[in-house]
């Protein structure tokens, strides 16, 4: 018989056209540890970027995650590092996120794990493998493709 033995949660952060990512295994999906995956990014992965271009969804819990995690000076220097996009409900750039996601799943998370040591183990591993053969995003979702296949977002011009 089934018994659940516990629950993670992935933060997948990526740069898609270097073909880099990073999955932040946690006990749970707060604001403080998403707070922390950004302090990661800023300081330890792109510590020399002035600005770090990221792309998320909507959700509230991002607004305010900085300031309720550190002191308002490193909250106020890592919010200056970051411009923010935020996506629509419908925005396929998120899809990015997803994929890498998926990748993971299909290739590391398709069976039992027994614990979230294991677990962060078995994830920086396949870690290292995708990000070693500099697998990014060959993103060919152009304006064009999405006024065809989006028609119903994009409002209709009239021409005379």
């Amino acid at each position: 018989e089934y018994e659940r033995q516990g629950v993670a949660s992935l933060f997948m952060m990526c740069a898609p056209l270097s073909g880099w990512r990073e999955v932040s295994v946690r006990e749970r999906k707060t604001r403080v540890d998403y707070a922390q995956c950004l302090k990661a990014l800023a300081e330890e992965h792109f510590p020399q970027a002035e600005k770090i271009v990221l792309v998320q969804d909507n959700l509230k819990p991002h607004a305010d995650a900085l300031y309720e995690a550190f002191d308002p000076v490193t909250a106020r220097r890592l919010l200056e590092r970051f411009e923010f996009h935020y996506t629509r409900k419908y925005g396929s750039w998120l899809n990015i996120a997803e994929i890498e996601l998926s990748v993971l799943n299909r290739q590391c998370l398709d069976r039992r794990i027994p614990d979230i040591e294991t677990l962060r183990h078995e994830v920086k591993a396949w870690e290292r493998n995708r990000n070693g053969k500099q697998k990014g995003v060959d993103w060919r979702f152009t304006t064009e493709h999405a006024r065809i296949k989006l028609r119903r977002l994009y409002p209709q011009i009239q021409t005379e």
